[in-house]
């Protein structure tokens, strides 16, 4: 719609974002009208309309097979649009268009908006089944009927209440007519059925709503007031209302067809299973973390006792065994922190890596400097765990074996992510490899555990290599799905 209305008309934003209101609420009008809506707006010459949307109703058939977006009709070829454009009313004159055989009825209603007449919607009717109407139908072309005069008086949409129409409730989900008084007309079944779900044990017809809603739901003080406002349909709004089994969504919309307030629309709808299952979810996520953050706490228990008995040992090798299986739960430890926080099991792995540098980095303080370059981005949890471990090993090797006693330097880790691959580099600017190293074949255990989670768990390669400026680097290569 941007792109018509901007190539073809001289509305200003400020007009665009009127009709984006209007075409956001308008599904309600074409469903109360059993009709068809197409929104036509002159052109910047004043020659031709160029429609720029359309919307078929849920409650009829469409009297439209094609798409009539990007449509452009001289001016005089439908009068009726020249008509409610010239003279800002709403026009019903004329007789049925037949349409491949097909009876349509055609209305016209000028787009207001500050007293100037925007464009035209056209309201088509699919008069091939037309029967004698129920109540339920008549309500329903009563309300199209208000809607409509307050869009040719520009007091509809309403610009400050913005409804997220996805979630917002439908004619078809349940309605309820009031009248002036907030007192029910006529609610249709699904409505009817909804508030029998709150505890309603009566019908709705002849109850002021709002009171009757007060009444079924457990709130009671200043909410009482706000919910009878709400309920009685004084203000457009839109509130859940929960009691008895049942939680209802209600949306209230005003009727000020000639500027007076005569009743008002109510849309609800049965949201109780939506919401239960909500909770559930709610439920599960919050025993998801409490699970993370236990084991979480068992594995820095775990690392406790480990550099506890370290402290103990006498033996050089004994202690720095144990202190490198105490830096390797806790990087497991640090992944299941950042679960603990989420609602899923998904984790930024950038603040993990940061976390992981600054761990390995106290094996030697001062000296050796660790950094990141570049993003990791988003990682699942079965991602995560394994590539921490590596990192790890690696960021421990490196420190270890590639700087002496006394000899300071610089260890980096790169990040980049692709369209097939997540490529993650450690290189530091050490002593470098020795000679004859394999790194495919090296015995020492750090590798052994690079290896096995790198291609065993995470689908990847792993190579080390002599650095450029030297010292060593490593490159793994994952596959950016994982």
């Amino acid at each position: 719609m941007n792109d018509l209305v901007r190539q073809h008309t001289g509305l200003d934003d400020s007009d665009l974002e009127w009709l984006h209101l209007l075409v956001s609420e308008w599904q309600l009008l074409s469903d109360l009208s059993f009709a068809d809506l197409v929104l036509w707006v002159p052109t910047l010459d004043g020659t031709r309309y160029v429609s720029v949307a359309q919307m078929r109703p849920n409650t009829g058939p469409t009297s439209y097979q094609d798409d009539m977006v990007g449509h452009l009709v001289p001016r005089g070829r439908r009068p009726m649009l020249d008509a409610a454009l010239d003279e800002g009313r709403i026009v019903r004159e004329g007789d049925p268009e037949w349409r491949d055989e097909v009876p349509v009825r055609v209305e016209s209603i000028p787009v207001r908006r500050e007293g100037r007449v925007l464009g035209v919607i056209a309201r088509n009717t699919n008069l091939l089944t037309v029967r004698t109407p129920s109540r339920l139908e008549l309500t329903y072309l009563q309300s199209a009927s208000d809607l409509a005069q307050m869009i040719a008086a520009g007091s509809f949409p309403f610009p400050a209440e913005q409804v997220d129409m996805d979630a917002a409730p439908r004619a078809g989900d349940g309605l309820i007519r009031l009248d002036a008084d907030g007192v029910v007309q006529y609610a249709s079944p699904n409505a009817l059925s909804a508030y029998h779900r709150l505890g309603l044990a009566a019908d709705l017809v002849g109850l002021h709503l709002g009171k009757a809603t007060t009444e079924l739901a457990p709130a009671r003080g200043p909410v009482d007031e706000a919910m009878v406002k709400l309920a009685s349909g004084w203000a457009p709004r839109e509130a859940e209302v929960e009691g008895g089994d049942g939680v209802i969504q209600l949306r209230t919309i005003p009727l000020r067809p000639k500027g007076t307030h005569i009743g008002s629309l109510v849309l609800l709808r049965d949201v109780t299973e939506l919401r239960r299952r909500e909770r559930e979810l709610m439920t599960k996520d919050a025993t998801i973390r409490e699970i993370h953050h236990r084991v979480k706490n068992n594995l820095q228990t775990v690392a406790a006792l480990l550099r506890l008995q370290a402290r103990r040992m006498d033996s050089d090798k004994a202690r720095e065994a144990l202190e490198e299986a105490v830096r390797r739960v806790g990087s497991i430890a640090i992944v299941h922190e950042t679960l603990s926080q989420n609602l899923d099991e998904r984790v930024e792995f950038d603040d993990i890596a940061d976390r992981v540098l600054a761990m390995v980095a106290e094996i030697s303080p001062g000296r050796v400097t660790a950094r990141r370059t570049g993003r990791f981005g988003i990682l699942t949890a079965e991602v995560a765990t394994p590539l921490a471990m590596v990192l790890t090993e690696l960021l421990q090797n490196a420190l270890e074996h590639g700087f002496g006693p006394g000899e300071s330097g610089t260890v980096e880790v790169g990040a980049t992510v692709g369209r097939e691959k997540l490529i993650i580099t450690v290189q530091d600017n050490g002593r470098g490899l020795p000679e004859g190293f394999d790194p495919q074949r090296a015995g020492n255990l750090g590798l052994q555990i690079v290896r096995t989670l790198v291609v065993g768990e995470l689908s990847g390669t792993f190579d080390m290599v002599p650095a450029p400026e030297g010292g060593t680097r490593v490159v793994l290569e994952l596959p950016a799905e994982a």
